[in-house]
């Protein structure tokens, strides 16, 4: 009994001081990302010291204000004051910098450098939380000004008038593919970036440095997490889930960091207006390792498996659209069926070598490999048709009257496999305290191996309709048809394709001074050489260059103001979906589309209830040459390849951002652009992605009488595009336009538990994270369109454009909970 007695005293007590502290953990690096060693840290008269890895641990005083100083010969005093709470662990990472500037009241640290470049960083805790109907990165980056997408299901989007190909995305410096065949954001399902394992990202919507690859819009640059400490968490939601797991071996050299995923679209394509037999799944596994194999020398491996099946049974289909007084349906009967799957596999490996602090080179070599396959027969039986709009009538809604009768079977076998191999050596280096000079070298091999069988027959009232570019006419029965018998679309075509490519980079980093004003300066240069080659293929050596520059001037004046102006010219080397025209040949001569840039931009500051805020005003031109025309299917973009067109972009976008709510970070943002083309010179028409106006707004909030309910908002209003235009019709006849395209998504989270939210229930403690949350998917019910279905009425032979709908309202419940 008394050793009970002093048992129990022992834990009291014992839980009594672990109570009173809390413990300070991190790796500390400097301005190059490398591990700082012996860097002293101290709180009052408690220090410790990194090791060679960076790593330190300190237990601290808790329930109280401390002030931690980091000190270390080589690099200026970091002082920073915080207050933990008991028993807390609290990361600390911080980056030393032995030259830091102070600008009026701008310290230049590496999120100031983002600001004078032009790249807005959102931060991955709002990525995770905010709803979505394909929650992710490109979820949030659809709400920024001057990007768009129509498609809740694809992560697919569009910048400031270019296409979906034209944008360039990065994980941890390493280019990422798309699949080539993916015809719709039903077939899509899961983005390359798993957000649970994300650390940063910076997005670039035009006027990038030279240092970024070779494409027209846009730049997204994301960089994964290096795990500190062993960690899990788990996603679980009506669409599937997620499981991410962390974890660090005892000596700090090793790491990694691992997230599976599997999503299921059924909840989502059940709630549009064809009735399917349908069942999409979508997996994927992806690995980051990391390995310290001395303060200069560190390795990682990036490696992704995914794998999607797409079986899609249509049943039936009815879309009313016209006028209140001329109200017309569209009723389908489907037979058939649609069998879709593509494998992806990609493996990246990078190493830096860190020789001093003023010099680095990095080695970075990748694989992606794809295996896609889509294969359909689908008999589309239909009936255009008025509809009874008397409300008392017995028929009232029901097609009363048929304008057109007709039968449509679409017929592939397409395959594919691409294997594309990069590498690539970049340099770093610091020639003085105002001065940087950054270059690199990239070789590409692309191997694509492309069979596609594709045609579609067109029946209406019982007789066939030809391909329009024969010429025929059929007014069946009126006068017999005499033409030859072809389908009424018909691509047939086998491309075995390499293309090798070298392309490299230099530009030159200044910092100076005008007066009591700051500037910096960055001017590069780009170079690109490819050439296009295989069975039956030979193309000729191609080359460019992409002069660019960026200059932005921070006055001293009371007010913090940032001003920038950037430009040059942005080629973009084709691709291989860019060389294969409407009949799916390969056209290796096929030249890059030029594009010249000017981006005016201002950026302000500010502080409202004593919490900041951000307005950035930007002003952009583009001047594009060479243009490969192309029509959307959805979002699968089918090109011309034959440079025959010019355009041009220019519009304004405008973003606020702060915390509108203590602790939250909202913005509003509008666009507004113009963007067309003149093919052959026939005249300037809207380019497909001639968006007009957007509105944008992500907003966070809790409830002030129960903190614990959070409350999100994602909501995007976008001016509608072109519709498109029929097969083997000239688009300068159709320049009819979209409905608007509103959508609303919002997140309802309870929260039990997380950093700011403690919880004293036993269960919980475990858990450093854990909420349930109910999600509302098109808040408003909108009817959204992605593009037109084109269906001929017998009598009159014209066309109508039927919309193809999207998602409808849809709930979703979600658990979050991390370890």
């Amino acid at each position: 009994m008394k050793k009970l007695f002093f048992l129990v005293i022992f834990c009291f007590f014992e839980q009594f001081i672990v109570a009173q502290t809390a413990r300070i953990k991190g790796v500390i690096l400097d301005e190059f990302n490398a591990p700082v060693e012996n860097v002293s840290i101290k709180v009052g008269e408690t220090g410790t010291v990194s090791n060679k890895n960076g790593f330190y641990l300190l237990e601290v005083p808790a329930n109280k204000e401390i002030t931690i100083v980091f000190s270390h010969v080589t690099f200026k005093n970091t002082v920073i004051t915080v207050t933990l709470k008991s028993n807390e662990d609290f990361e600390l990472n911080p980056v030393l910098n032995a030259r830091v500037t102070q600008i009026g009241e701008v310290v230049v640290t590496g999120n100031n450098k983002k600001r004078v470049e032009g790249i807005t960083t959102i931060d991955p805790v709002i990525i995770r939380k905010i709803p979505g109907a394909n929650a992710g990165i490109e979820n949030i980056i659809k709400t920024l000004p001057g990007v768009y997408s129509n498609n809740e299901l694809s992560t697919s989007y569009a910048v400031r008038g270019g296409n979906y190909d034209e944008n360039l995305v990065y994980v941890n410096e390493i280019e990422v593919y798309r699949p080539f065949l993916i015809r719709s954001g039903q077939q899509e399902g899961l983005s390359f970036t798993n957000t649970d394992m994300v650390e940063n990202v910076d997005f670039s919507a035009g006027g990038f440095q030279a240092k970024y690859g070779d494409k027209m819009a846009s730049v997204l640059d994301i960089t994964y997490r290096n795990p500190k400490r062993f960690k899990i968490g788990l996603e679980a939601s009506l669409l599937g889930g997620s499981l991410t797991a962390e974890a660090v071996s005892k000596n700090q050299k090793w790491s990694n960091i691992t997230g599976i995923r599997y999503r299921d679209n059924s909840l989502l394509v059940n709630s549009q207006e064809t009735e399917t037999n349908f069942r999409p799944t979508f997996a994927d596994i992806q690995t980051l390792l990391n390995y310290n194999a001395s303060t200069k020398w560190s390795w990682s491996f990036l490696g992704n498996i995914s794998q999607n099946k797409y079986n899609y049974q249509p049943l039936t289909r009815q879309t009313n659209f016209g006028t209140i007084s001329d109200p017309i349906a569209l009723l389908v009967f489907y037979e058939g069926q649609e069998k879709d799957e593509y494998l992806t596999l990609f493996g990246a490996v990078k190493s830096v070598y860190q020789y001093n602090n003023k010099n680095k080179l990095k080695f970075i070599a990748s694989t992606y490999h794809t295996q896609e396959q889509e294969y359909y027969d689908i008999l589309a039986q239909y009936r255009l048709g008025e509809v009874d709009s008397n409300i008392g009538s017995e028929t009232f809604g029901d097609v009363v009257f048929s304008r057109g009768i007709g039968s449509q079977l679409n017929h592939a076998r397409n395959d594919l496999d691409a294997l594309i191999f990069n590498t690539e050596v970049k340099g770093f280096h610091e020639l003085n305290k105002k001065t940087q000079l950054e270059w690199g070298l990239k070789y590409t091999r692309e191997d694509i191996r492309d069979r596609i069988v594709e045609w579609e027959v067109v029946d209406s009232a019982g007789f066939s309709l030809p391909a329009p570019i024969l010429d025929y006419q059929n007014d069946q029965p009126y006068n017999p048809y005499t033409g030859p018998l072809a389908p009424y679309r018909n691509v047939r075509a086998t491309n075995f394709t390499t293309i090798n490519r070298f392309s490299g980079y230099v530009q030159w980093n200044y910092r100076g001074e005008i007066g009591e004003h700051k500037y910096w300066l960055n001017a590069g240069i780009r170079g690109h050489q490819w050439q296009v080659s295989g069975e039956n293929i030979n193309g000729d050596s191609q080359f460019t260059f992409s002069p660019r520059v960026q200059f932005a001037i921070k006055p001293n004046w009371e007010k913090d103001m940032l001003f920038r102006i950037s430009g040059g010219m942005y080629n973009q080397p084709p691709f291989y979906r860019e060389l294969r025209d409407y009949n799916g040949v390969v056209q290796p001569n096929v030249k890059a589309q030029k594009s010249f840039h000017l981006v005016l931009s201002n950026d302000y500051s500010f502080k409202i209830w004593n919490r900041p805020f951000k307005l950035l005003n930007e002003v952009y031109y583009k001047n594009i040459s060479d243009v490969n025309t192309y029509t959307i299917d959805n979002v699968r973009i089918r090109y011309r390849a034959d440079n025959n067109a010019k355009a041009y972009v220019y519009g304004f976008d405008a973003r606020l951002n702060g915390e509108f709510v203590p602790g939250t970070e909202s913005w509003f943002s509008f666009g507004f652009l113009k963007t067309e083309e003149d093919y052959n010179n026939q005249g300037y028409i809207a380019r497909p992605t001639d968006q007009r106006l957007k509105f944008g707004l992500l907003f966070q909030d809790y409830m002030p009488n129960i903190p614990n309910v959070k409350v999100y908002l994602n909501l995007v209003y976008n001016t509608g595009l072109p519709g498109g235009s029929p097969s083997y019709a000239d688009p300068y006849d159709y320049q009819l336009r979209l409905k608007d395209y509103r959508r609303a998504d919002a997140g309802f989270s309870y929260v039990f538990k997380d950093a700011g939210i403690e919880s004293n229930k036993t269960w919980l403690k475990p858990f450093s994270e854990f909420s349930l949350g109910l999600e509302i998917f098109n808040l408003f019910n909108n009817q959204n369109a992605i593009t037109n279905t084109w269906v001929r009425d017998v009598y009159t032979k014209s066309q109508y454009g039927i919309p193809n709908f999207m998602t409808t309202r849809v709930f979703n419940i979600k658990l979050i909970a991390r370890m």
